[in-house]
């Protein structure tokens, strides 16, 4: 094995503990949310402008990386945006009054978004260093630390939610400064990879398509998040068996990017995401449809199986842009993200829940029907 072949997959495993540990920061954070609101006493509505004050930061954050995100800064951009996360975590825990908490929240919500387009960038230049998909892998990364950093939350039920922040970030915190040499020489950073065209040859329609089919697969997670447990629920299960829904959801997606490089080596980023989302749409709509617990538990757990590649393809496509779009599309996904539950809310108060649920299943439709003109000629 050469020196660049050991540099390469020495990069893939710090993206990957880079990916890891973002997980488990979003999913502590948002476990204990509730431990939050207490030890502020908050109301509903004072929690909801902490959660808003998160989300606008993170847009800041995504736009100011997607500015930032040099092939020379990519390093420093990593470290600090991890390290800044890592911080904002643990005063979240310390935080006891409203104020403090939108300061906290806000720039945790910052160092989010850095730390998103930093971690993406990255991996799509990492990813074209090796010559093959590496970038499923990356995000299945991710969303075994967010099963891992729920479940931590949840066997640490007894402990201080402070504690268990002020923990966790001094964790990562020493993890990334044991990290710096490598982080340093990350491969992939270098301006001779670059694109020719500095990533500006790209057309605003199509990075715009692009977000616009990531809002959609976000959406969907956002529904699954937020309303999968309700639906199951609703179908008379058990309060156990409702909570398993989201959990059999993000098993199917963890699953899915787990195998998602392989199969797009194999068949190439159109065919996977269009298969997938065909899956997805249908899978979902007939757990929806049919009124029976078995059949909506194996529908989630599809639906998040099916979109599993959607998101790792759009930042790739995104990615060969330059890091400006893969801000676009970061933000504009979240959007998604973000409004998708609200948005079902809203339709399911003037029709049914089962109903408004077939939105995600008629937009992982749409993701099927637009995925080859989204991702044609995208390679790693």
């Amino acid at each position: 094995m050469s020196r660049s072949d050991v540099s390469l997959r020495r990069s893939r495993v710090l993206l990957t503990c880079y990916f890891l540990g973002l997980g488990v920061v979003m999913a502590v954070w948002g476990a204990r949310t509730p431990a939050v609101q207490h030890a502020a006493h908050l109301t509903t509505g004072s929690l909801s402008l902490v959660l808003l004050a998160a989300a606008a930061g993170m847009v800041a954050g995504l736009q100011a990386g997607g500015r930032l995100a040099r092939p020379e800064r990519l390093s420093a951009l990593l470290i600090g945006g991890a390290v800044a996360l890592a911080a904002a975590l643990a005063v979240l825990g310390q935080c006891r009054t409203l104020a403090s908490l939108l300061a906290a929240a806000l720039a945790f919500g910052a160092a989010h978004g850095v730390l998103d387009v930093a971690a993406n960038t990255a991996a799509v230049r990492c990813q074209h260093a090796y010559g093959t998909p590496i970038m499923s892998s990356l995000h299945a990364a991710y969303s075994i630390g967010a099963l891992f950093g729920a479940a931590l939350a949840a066997a640490t039920a007894g402990t201080a939610h402070s504690t268990l922040f002020l923990a966790v970030g001094a964790v990562l915190v020493v993890g990334v400064l044991a990290a710096v040499p490598r982080t340093l020489t990350l491969s992939g950073t270098d301006p001779i990879l670059l694109s020719p065209h500095g990533g500006r040859h790209c057309t605003t329609g199509s990075v715009w398509l692009l977000g616009a089919l990531a809002a959609a697969s976000l959406l969907g997670e956002g529904a699954a998040a937020d309303w999968a447990a309700v639906h199951v629920h609703a179908l008379h299960a058990g309060t156990a068996v409702a909570a398993s829904s989201f959990a059999l959801y993000s098993t199917g997606m963890a699953i899915g990017r787990l195998t998602g490089d392989r199969l797009t080596t194999r068949f190439g980023a159109p065919a996977v995401v269009r298969v997938g989302a065909v899956l997805a749409a249908t899978a979902l709509a007939t757990g929806v449809l049919v009124d029976s617990v078995p059949a909506a538990l194996v529908g989630w757990a599809v639906f998040g199986l099916g979109l599993s590649g959607t998101v790792p393809s759009l930042i790739t496509a995104a990615g060969s842009h330059g890091p400006g779009a893969v801000a676009t599309v970061s933000v504009t996904g979240y959007l998604g993200l973000l409004a998708g539950p609200a948005l079902i809310g809203a339709l399911a108060s003037i029709t049914t829940l089962p109903t408004a649920l077939l939105l995600p299943a008629l937009l992982a439709a749409a993701l099927a029907v637009l995925a080859r003109r989204a991702l044609e000629n995208t390679a790693p």
